[in-house]
């Protein structure tokens, strides 16, 4: 068998989700968690991280970038995103209210309307803030 690397924007949605949630899975592999597939949302996650200490559980929603949604608030979910290079892992609800105010997507028509909002691209004094959740 030969082995040949992919590429990823040659991927569907799915394929690209299963990519990420092994690529971040290896990651937080680093930091002593295990993760968990879980075959639909559950409570808003795609998938849980165990940590070896036997007490530490996140729920975490896989995203393919920096994303705030109204219906994972108040759900304890953490968010999972690749930008660049690196990956991010942040406590929604704790972001979402640290941010909605300075990067100002509260009053964009995707937030009031659809319920949320994300980010292609994210600036140098974004990135900074973000720097704390970066794995």
């Amino acid at each position: 068998m030969i082995f040949s690397h992919i590429s990823y924007k040659n991927l569907n949605s799915r394929q690209k989700e299963n990519y990420n949630f092994h690529k971040v899975s290896a990651v937080l592999a680093n930091y002593g968690f295990t993760s968990i597939r879980l075959t639909d949302d559950w409570q808003g996650a795609d998938f849980i991280a165990s940590h070896i200490d036997g007490e530490t559980f996140i729920k975490v929603q896989l995203k393919g970038r920096l994303t705030f949604d109204k219906k994972y608030l108040n759900k304890e979910i953490w968010v999972a995103f690749p930008y660049k290079e690196d990956w991010y892992l942040y406590p929604h609800d704790d972001l979402t209210n640290e941010l909605k105010e300075s990067l100002n997507f509260k009053n964009t028509t995707s937030w009031q309307d659809k319920g949320a909002y994300s980010y292609n691209s994210i600036s140098k004094p974004t990135l900074k803030l973000l720097s704390k959740y970066k794995l």
